[in-house]
């Protein structure tokens, strides 16, 4: 009995040191740890944490002092590296937007719980982390067709300014062609850099089908005259076009530029062949009106397959402008030339917006 008044006497004493431990809710280790305050209406402070009660929080800010804020106006707190804090007390931490460029991809990771939806002019993308080096994406146009399934995983080094990734886009001509047609990219990519500024070299095997009528022609070579229909007319089979394929290679970074600012660069050159038939005709005797009767002259078709080649040159500069933390614009004014071996070449702009927003 004496033991346990003895007990009870000592828990009673000990009741206001566990009280006062309860209401201190900042440390030392804690006044000196950088946070990221964000508020309902998109207002963000860094500061050190100096008290939270629970009602309201009190932070310490470089540019405005101390600066009490009600918790119910707070929509986000989290702990930062100074060394996203850039000059004007502004955040630039990872964020998933930092792993794309315009078109391509880098080979630094999205990081889990940090999802992304990015909104072009033609359609829209977006993209899961399922863990902190893998992610899989879903891309389409606005009549969600065709349809793009794309997968990317990074490898970490030791070396905190080099990684590596691989990855694949697979994708789907959809409902606008019966699904007939598909196509693939699978790439390597290295980066070199930290978040806020890279540069990235990529190469990869691009392939598509587009699953349209394709005329078919039988190979050899075929005699005739200007009366008779040659024997080699072709046919037209549903859904038989050729495979085109050949390597891409791309170059891409980004570098900040001001507080909210950044300069993208991306380009992709890739060179494509694809089968197709190739009719060369001579002329044997040429047609004499004149004579009686008057003759049709006399040809010579030969018809045989042959690799065409296609080479694209994609350069596209533009800016991003990240105004918080969650969402981000970005405009790029392209340029894209088109080399075509038997002729045809052409060159056209290609500008492009881009919205991205976590999620």
């Amino acid at each position: 009995m004496k033991i346990l008044i003895l007990f009870l006497s000592i828990l009673f004493l000990s009741i206001p040191d566990l009280t006062f431990a309860q209401v201190a809710t900042t440390t030392a280790a804690d006044s000196a740890q950088l946070y990221l305050v964000v508020k309902n209406d998109g207002t963000e402070y860094i500061g050190k944490i100096l008290s939270d009660d629970g009602r309201e929080v009190l932070i310490e800010t470089e540019n405005l002092g101390k600066i009490y804020i009600p918790k119910s106006d707070i929509k986000s707190m989290k702990k930062i590296d100074s060394k996203d804090v850039v000059a004007g007390g502004v955040y630039n931490g990872a964020g998933p937007f930092t792993t794309r460029y315009c078109f391509t991809t880098n080979a630094l990771p999205i990081v889990k719980g940090e999802n992304y939806l990015m909104t072009n002019l033609y359609g829209p993308e977006v993209h899961f982390a399922l863990s902190n080096n893998f992610s899989l994406g879903i891309m389409s146009t606005w009549i969600a067709s065709p349809l793009v399934v794309a997968a990317k995983y990074s490898f970490r080094t030791k070396k905190e300014k080099l990684n590596f990734s691989v990855g694949t886009l697979l994708g789907t001509s959809g409902y606008l062609n019966s699904f007939r047609g598909f196509g693939g990219l699978h790439f390597a990519n290295v980066t070199i850099g930290d978040r806020m500024k890279n540069l990235t070299f990529s190469a990869g095997y691009a392939y598509v089908k587009s699953g349209f009528n394709s005329t078919v022609y039988e190979e050899g070579t075929y005699y005739y005259d200007g009366n008779t229909s040659p024997s080699f007319f072709s046919t037209t089979t549903l859904g038989n076009s050729p495979l085109a394929g050949g390597p891409i290679f791309s170059v891409a970074g980004i570098i900040k530029v001001g507080a909210k600012a950044s300069f993208v660069f991306d380009s992709m050159f890739g060179v494509f062949s694809q089968d197709q038939y190739v009719l060369q005709t001579t002329e044997l005797t040429p047609p004499d009106f004149n004579a009686n009767p008057s003759t049709s002259g006399t040809y010579k078709t030969v018809i045989s397959k042959d690799k065409a080649t296609i080479s694209a040159l994609l350069i596209m500069p533009g800016m991003r402008f990240q105004t918080q933390e969650d969402r981000a614009f970005q405009v790029s004014l392209a340029g894209v030339v088109v080399a075509r071996q038997y002729g045809g070449n052409s060159t056209f702009p290609f500008p492009m917006c881009s919205w991205f927003r976590k999620f």
